[in-house]
């Protein structure tokens, strides 16, 4: 009888772990089970995001597309209106079209970040056309005297209005002299020189630097655009510019600037400390380096309100070669200037 009930009690024991054990494995697998449709449904969610997100650039691409170059349209059919108008007409056509040019260039800076390599690299195309057309219409509608160089060398022929940013007589400081009002200034075919413009100089105005070998160029005030174009061995230090910057052949040179735009083409082992709004753009370039704009004078806040550049936003180590576009692999062609080895103060 006793053996009888240990017997009972052994198999009651067993039925109960047997219980047990399957409630555990029941456990587990419901625990795998709702695991499984956890991971289903994040990667629905993940998927659902990345197709409405797709959507949405979509749609504001879409949007700038046809915004911009409906604009774009409006600034042509102002510029076509040019030919055959008279002087007055012509003039204020011009301004409204650089102004609107202006605007559409503040619209791509602020449509960045949604837009493809391609539909920035053709806006930036078009921009770059209509800012030049309107210097080919200005050039060939409103002829203006070529600008002339003199070199001067006595402190007292500078005048009161240089004499804070010039250095001293013995530095062969020189500047463009005798030329009457115009939209276009600079220096060309010098070498070995100090070369100085003052506010008053360039105030929203073109400014032109060709054929420079050696020289230290400062830029004070706000030009409209810079154009700089077979530079070598050249510092070449610039205030605020309230559109673009426009770098061809350049060579072993230190270039400061701030602007909304900057296009580099030929350029060889130089430096670039910049501030820009938008995005750099090299092509046919090699062993440039950038770091951020670091060149200050007395008036530059002042220099940065009238050019209209946002202060707080610089994109100086965003840079796109279009000779490089293997997406996720940085280009050889240029680098980031270390810290320690930044120039931070600047001399004549």
């Amino acid at each position: 009888m006793l053996h009888r009930l240990i017997g009972n009690s052994k198999l009651s024991l067993g039925v109960r772990e047997n219980c047990v054990q399957g409630d555990f494995n029941a456990s587990k697998v419901h625990e795998r089970l709702e695991k499984r449709h956890q991971a289903r449904f994040e990667d629905t969610e993940r998927r659902k995001e990345a197709k409405e997100s797709q959507s949405v650039s979509e749609e504001k691409s879409e949007y700038f597309s046809s915004t911009f170059y409906s604009q774009k349209a409006g600034i042509d059919e102002l510029l076509s209106g040019c030919a055959g108008a008279d002087r007055a007409v012509v003039t204020q056509k011009l301004e409204e079209a650089t102004n609107k040019t202006l605007q559409l260039q503040k619209f791509l800076n602020d449509s960045m970040l949604f837009l493809t390599q391609y539909e920035l690299m053709k806006a930036q195309g078009a921009l770059q056309k209509l800012q030049t057309t309107i210097a080919e219409i200005r050039e060939e509608a409103l002829p203006k005297k070529k600008f002339t160089f003199r070199a001067r060398t006595k402190a007292a022929d500078r005048g009161p209005a240089t004499a804070q940013h010039a250095p001293p007589a013995d530095t062969g400081v020189t500047k463009v002299d005798g030329a009457p009002p115009s939209d276009l200034c600079g220096f060309s075919n010098m070498s070995n020189e100090v070369l100085i413009k003052t506010a008053e100089e360039l105030q929203s105005r073109d400014v032109l630097l060709s054929h420079l070998t050696n020289c230290k160029v400062r830029l004070f005030g706000s030009p409209s655009t810079v154009h700089l174009k077979h530079i070598s061995s050249c510092e070449i230090l610039c205030g605020p510019v309230s559109t673009s910057v426009f770098v061809d052949h350049c060579s072993s040179s230190t270039l400061a600037f701030a602007c909304q735009q900057l296009r580099t083409h030929n350029a060889t082992d130089t430096q670039v400390y910049l501030h820009v709004t938008s995005r750099a753009i090299i092509e046919d370039c090699s062993g440039l380096s950038f770091a951020p704009f670091s060149w200050t004078y007395p008036t530059m806040e002042q220099d940065f309100t009238v050019s209209g550049l946002d202060r707080n936003r610089n994109n100086w180590n965003q840079v796109d070669d279009f000779n490089w576009l293997a997406a996720g692999t940085h280009s050889p062609n240029w680098t980031v200037i270390p810290e320690e080895e930044r120039k931070t103060t600047w001399y004549l």
